[in-house]
């Protein structure tokens, strides 16, 4: 189910508790296992009802999914079974060790028949163990006890112990903005819109939401006569908050009427002892999306929107099964697919990437050590930079030794700073270079740090404590986090029992965190402390993986390739450290590890078979794929720009071939007629937006 998806169920249930339908609510929260109210799963525990406990529990986990579950499981059937030998009910006691205890005799056949022999006694206190054993209210909140703490601890139960915090009544309010773009829309609006039934579409015309004859007066869906320009309250159970009439300043009235934020009544205070403040751990294991933005954000969002609406009559139906809040409807306009430039950089490319504002400047390094900035709109090469060692005299040992047996030296990986003022290079011995940048193309030597032992594999920026650093990692089974401005290290993490292939900063909310992976396959989370890594998982192949989000920030995604070479592109879901989906297409055997980038928090491609792969998020099945007019090699090389609107791949020829779709065409077509203007002019920073 889509993120989206699964914020309705939210909404949903919000609004059942709220008109108190208390049934259903938590019939909801057990078929969509979503969100595990403790609050009711104590009631029923502390009632007795005992397959009310289970059947709710099955909405979450089954006895055989791990030790959690079926310990959680064990206990409850034991207090069962406790209570009905403490009833002298000897058949509902053997009904009970029968059909629900007999279960967990092939784990523990010595427990089984212990419980068993309990039947043979008058009183089954006279088993030592069960000696203290009280009255039936204290040993079921002695045994909640225990069951909290299992749940807490089971991973089946991770981001389902609190329910998210939003304003009050959201759904009621969504709708009532919903009625007002639609009477913001009417040819004739009236000052008194008069509203019959949801079912339909509003409209000020006579025969508007139907045909229906209008009610008789006393129909409890029809409120009080509203004052002017207010929407009726509508709904049996209690009526929606007041809408005022649309003005121009209706939208920024209806968010600044909106309650204040108040949680899901039942689970306020959320679990005792999950997710401690003291430690973003459990957070790590399951980082939550940010909430979005704030009231006054959302005015103007949504007039922006609804202008736009208004001047292009565009459609505001939203699919929810895309991630992204606008329909993800396949477009072809919407690939990179048409060849626009060929670049020749003279030696083989090993690393690529866009600046992050001037949408045509491309960062390129090489397998001989060389770096280049290439403005590929007017195909100059606005810098070169050949590798040398800046400062020799400051050079470790080894790194001087590694130089003198063996001068080649490679870039692993080049990057580009967040605002496009700086820019890092990872070389295939030791050494890190940072360069600041200026928009007429000038490279500036700024930092030199001998950073690993042996190859350095991988560079990011990141901003841990909103302080600008790079994360490095290498073939000392090390990642580093070094400070920008003087080249200090910051932390050291240590873990990895294999050379660190890549690193992927990221935050969520206030939590920043790196996620790396290594060449035996592990991927490992760290926070900016000493505590160690946080999780460990397998990746698919065991190999070279390297990860990404969306550009958003809401999607994780991994590449890899395994020895044999089996490539793998799949989502993680972040909560439970699962696969969520594995996207198809590729070749049983990959020649070289397949790389691949994210675009437009919609769009995937992957180099493999001599051409570029795309996929839509949403869907495992591969778009189409794209050869490039030829000469790409097997395994290419890619990137998107920031936009999504050009992607440079590697040639065999030791060149780079920029595809555009229709808004990359416009770009350079924009730029082309701007050189034609002005004969030659330094690159300025460039929107296709």
């Amino acid at each position: 189910m889509s993120s989206l998806s699964r914020e309705l169920v939210f909404l949903i249930l919000q609004f059942l508790d709220e008109e108190k339908f208390k049934e259903t609510v938590h019939k909801l929260e057990q078929e969509s296992g979503f969100f595990f109210n403790m609050k009711h799963f104590e009631d029923q525990v502390q009632a007795g009802e005992w397959d009310e406990v289970e059947r709710y529990l099955c909405g979450f986990t089954k006895v055989e999914d791990n030790r959690y579950s079926m310990k959680i499981f064990f206990e409850i059937r034991k207090q069962k079974y406790l209570e009905a030998l403490d009833r002298q009910d000897r058949a509902k006691a053997v009904e009970i060790l029968v059909k629900d205890l007999k279960v967990f005799s092939s784990f523990n056949e010595e427990l089984f028949k212990e419980i068993t022999q309990l039947l043979t006694l008058d009183n089954f206190r006279q088993n030592e163990q069960l000696s203290k054993y009280g009255d039936t209210k204290s040993a079921r909140n002695i045994m909640l006890v225990e069951l909290k703490k299992l749940i807490e601890a089971n991973p089946l139960f991770r981001d389902k112990l609190s329910f998210p915090s939003f304003k009050s009544s959201r759904l009621r309010t969504l709708i009532n903005q919903s009625l007002n773009w639609q009477h913001q829309l009417c040819k004739n609006p009236r000052p008194n819109p008069d509203i019959k039934t949801l079912f339909t579409d509003h409209s000020c015309n006579p025969t508007s939401n139907g045909a229906r004859p209008p009610p008789p007066t006393n129909n409890p869906l029809v409120g009080p006569i509203p004052k002017a320009g207010q929407f009726p309250p509508i709904g049996a159970h209690g009526p929606f908050q007041p809408v005022v009439s649309p003005s121009p300043g209706a939208i920024a009235g209806w968010m600044s009427s909106n309650s204040p934020s108040l949680p899901h009544p039942s689970m306020a205070a959320g679990p005792p002892g999950f997710v401690q403040p003291s430690s973003a751990v459990g957070f790590l294991k399951h980082p939550r999306t940010p909430t979005g933005m704030t009231g006054m954000d959302y005015q103007s969002a949504d007039s922006d929107h609804l202008m736009k609406r208004i001047r292009t009559g565009q459609s505001d139906e939203v699919s929810f099964a895309g991630v992204a809040h606008t329909p993800n409807v396949y477009s072809q306009d919407d690939l990179t697919k048409t060849v626009v430039r060929t670049l020749n950089q003279g030696s083989n490319v090993m690393s690529m990437d866009f600046h992050p504002q001037q949408q045509t400047i491309l960062l390129v390094g090489t397998n001989v050590g060389d770096i280049s900035l290439w403005e590929v709109g007017s195909r100059e090469r606005l810098a070169h930079k050949p590798f040398k060692v800046w400062d020799i005299s400051a050079a470790s040992m080894p790194l001087q030794n590694a130089l003198l047996n063996d001068a080649a030296i490679s870039v692993n990986r080049c990057v580009w700073g967040p605002d496009g003022l700086m820019l890092g290079v990872a070389f295939s011995k030791h050494i890190v270079h940072l360069y600041t940048y200026n928009p007429t193309g000038e490279l500036r030597q700024h930092l030199e740090i001998d950073a690993h032992v042996g190859g350095v594999n991988d560079i990011a920026f990141a901003h841990p404590n909103k302080q600008l650093c790079i994360v490095t990692c290498g073939d000392d089974k090390m990642i580093k986090v070094w400070d920008v401005v003087a080249g200090r290290k910051q932390y050291t993490f240590e873990g990895h029992e294999a050379p660190v292939y890549s690193v992927c900063p990221h935050h969520k909310e206030s939590i920043q965190f790196i996620f790396s992976t290594a060449i035996d396959g592990k991927i490992k989370a760290w926070l900016y402390d000493y505590l160690g890594s946080r999780v460990d998982y397998d990746a698919p192949g065991n190999w070279c993986t390297m990860m990404a989000y969306s550009a958003d920030g809401t999607r994780l995604f991994s590449c890899g390739t395994s020895k044999e070479g089996e490539s793998h592109l799949v989502e993680w879901n972040e909560s439970e450290g699962a696969i969520k989906r594995t996207y198809s297409g590729f070749r049983k055997r990959s020649l070289g590890v397949v790389q691949f980038d994210t675009t437009r928090n919609r769009f995937l491609a992957a180099g493999d078979e001599f051409q570029i792969k795309f996929w839509d998020m949403d869907n495992m099945n591969m778009l189409t794929t794209v050869d490039a007019d030829g000469g790409l090699p097997a395994s290419p090389r890619l990137r998107f720009n920031k936009e999504g609107s050009l992607l440079a791949v590697t040639t065999s020829d030791n060149g780079i071939k920029i595809l555009a779709n229709s808004d990359g065409v416009r770009l350079l077509r924009m730029l082309e007629g701007r050189a034609m203007d002005k004969n030659r002019c330094p690159s300025e920073p460039i929107s296709s937006k």
